[in-house]
């Protein structure tokens, strides 16, 4: 058994880095994240079970009453089981407007849907959406057709790979 250790050292390797929050199983659920805008909304879903997010569509708002059917139809159909919704602070970790407003609609989203509303950080996931759509040698209209819901992925990837847990006040960036 002198070679053992070397055996163990290959397999644990890949898992070194995972906290061991991370390591927790959680039951398999869908979940769906939002990119909040006042005019279009990102949608990006994943399953627990699986582990990865994936780019779902842009939603365009209308009104309450048609938003509301859509974001039903949207957790009847998909099985979702719990929203996460992007929360744009400031570097400091200080709420903007547009934090306000993204609490707003997921304040309205769990009455709507009668489904837990969760909050995560999204500092720079537009801004990395914008990155990854530019490499991509897409063309304007071709690029904003897909920010959102890849800013919504992005976003709910960190979500998953910080163990489901909420960041209901993210902190500062140092």
């Amino acid at each position: 058994m002198q070679g053992a250790g070397k055996n163990v050292q290959w397999w644990i390797a890949p898992f070194a880095s995972l906290s061991p929050a991370s390591c927790i199983p959680h039951p398999s659920m869908r979940i769906a994240g939002i990119d909040f805008g006042t005019v279009r909304i990102g949608i990006a879903l994943a399953d627990t079970e699986v582990g990865i997010a994936g780019p779902f569509e842009n939603y365009s708002r209308r009104t309450p009453p048609l938003d509301a059917e859509y974001f039903k139809t949207l957790a009847r159909e998909e099985r979702i089981s719990r929203f996460v919704v992007g929360l744009p602070v400031h570097l400091h970790g200080g709420e903007s407007q547009k934090s306000k407003e993204a609490r707003e609609f997921g304040e309205w989203l769990a009455k709507v849907t009668d489904l837990p509303v969760e909050y995560f950080d999204e500092r720079f996931t537009t801004a990395e959406a914008e990155r990854l759509l530019g490499d991509a040698k897409l063309t304007k209209k071709q690029r904003q057709a897909r920010r959102d819901q890849l800013a919504a992925q992005i976003m709910l990837t960190a979500y998953l790979e910080a163990g489901l847990r909420s960041q209901d006040a993210p902190g500062a960036i140092d």
